[in-house]
């Protein structure tokens, strides 16, 4: 990797060796399954109490509530995500991340770290990423990175890991100021951190492969090879209406608390939406719009205003 590639804040290195290898696409229905049950249950065996105990202590984990000063309400984070270890799916995302940023560079689409869009976006993620924290404790050690990539596509991600990509087309096409683009960040930050590829591809697996997943998944097999048998990549999966809301109100608290305008998150997806008539934005294609969004939004404004006021006067 060359120098340009900006890490935002750094942490504590997250262990290497792991495999390399993609997850699923995720052309998902909105899968409401509740935890799935294991065949064979009642019967005490040398597995089953391993398996019980693990699934006791992920429930456990999942079971925390938001954070005590959160002013969104977003609900409880699902306890089936904990099905897939959070340090290979990071581990998974750094090393795509990596390649994509590598092929950028090549081609020479990487903006350098002296371009006025990059500080731009960097000095947006290091107001937005102090905040992280209460979301999920595990962003202490990412290794945030920022980095612009140039495309007409109107496009931009967080990885887990808090690996985060815009393309240039989503700035200038939308015409998008600090606080509308500080909206996306937020959003995009707000997917990593409540673990929603983590989550969705959990119950991809659940309920689609079937036990024999499920225990490599819990330890009781080769998670990489069940992972490399699945294929194609994490940036191409859907997340459901219900993530997106998440990701919608989690990212909106984020930016209000970094002292980003509230009411900017109603405007940047009038401008998005406005995009639909035109072939639809790349973005739309993993982030669906609906009717309500916005309007979720607008009520949802009120109750981080004073986040807002009190960071601005900070």
């Amino acid at each position: 990797m060359g120098s340009d590639i900006g890490v935002v804040k750094t942490g504590r290195v997250a262990g290497n060796g792991r495999l390399v290898y993609y997850w699923p696409m995720c052309l998902l229905c909105d899968l409401k399954s509740p935890n799935p049950t294991h065949a064979g249950e009642q019967t005490p065996h040398r597995w089953s109490a391993r398996r019980a105990f693990l699934l006791a202590g992920a429930a456990s984990a999942a079971a925390a509530v938001l954070p005590a000063a959160a002013q969104v309400d977003v609900g409880k984070a699902s306890s089936v995500r904990k099905l897939v270890p959070a340090a290979e799916l990071e581990g998974v995302a750094n090393t795509q991340y990596s390649g994509m940023m590598a092929e950028a560079q090549q081609k020479k689409t990487l903006l350098p770290a002296s371009h006025p869009q990059v500080q731009r976006l960097r000095k947006m993620a290091n107001r937005l990423i102090p905040h992280t924290t209460p979301w999920n404790s595990r962003a202490r050690s990412w290794q945030w990175e920022v980095n612009l990539i140039a495309s007409d596509e109107i496009n931009a991600f967080c990885m887990p890991g808090g690996k985060i990509a815009f393309y240039t087309g989503i700035l200038d096409k939308l015409k998008l100021d600090d606080d509308e683009a500080a909206m996306i960040m937020g959003h995009e930050m707000a997917h990593a951190l409540r673990e929603h590829a983590r989550e969705r591809l959990a119950k991809t697996q659940a309920t689609g492969m079937g036990l024999s997943v499920l225990s490599s998944l819990l330890g009781l097999g080769q998670v990489g090879d069940v992972a490399a048998s699945l294929g194609t990549q994490l940036l191409t999966l859907r997340f459901s209406r219900e993530d997106e809301s998440e990701a919608d109100l989690v990212g909106l608290e984020l930016a209000a608390r970094s002292a980003y305008k509230p009411q900017a998150s109603v405007s940047l997806w009038q401008k998005m939406t406005s995009q639909t008539g035109k072939g639809g934005p790349s973005f739309l294609s993993t982030h669906p719009s609906g009717p309500n969004r916005i309007q979720e939004l607008q009520a949802n404004v009120p109750k981080v205003q004073q986040l807002y006021e009190a960071a601005r006067k900070g």
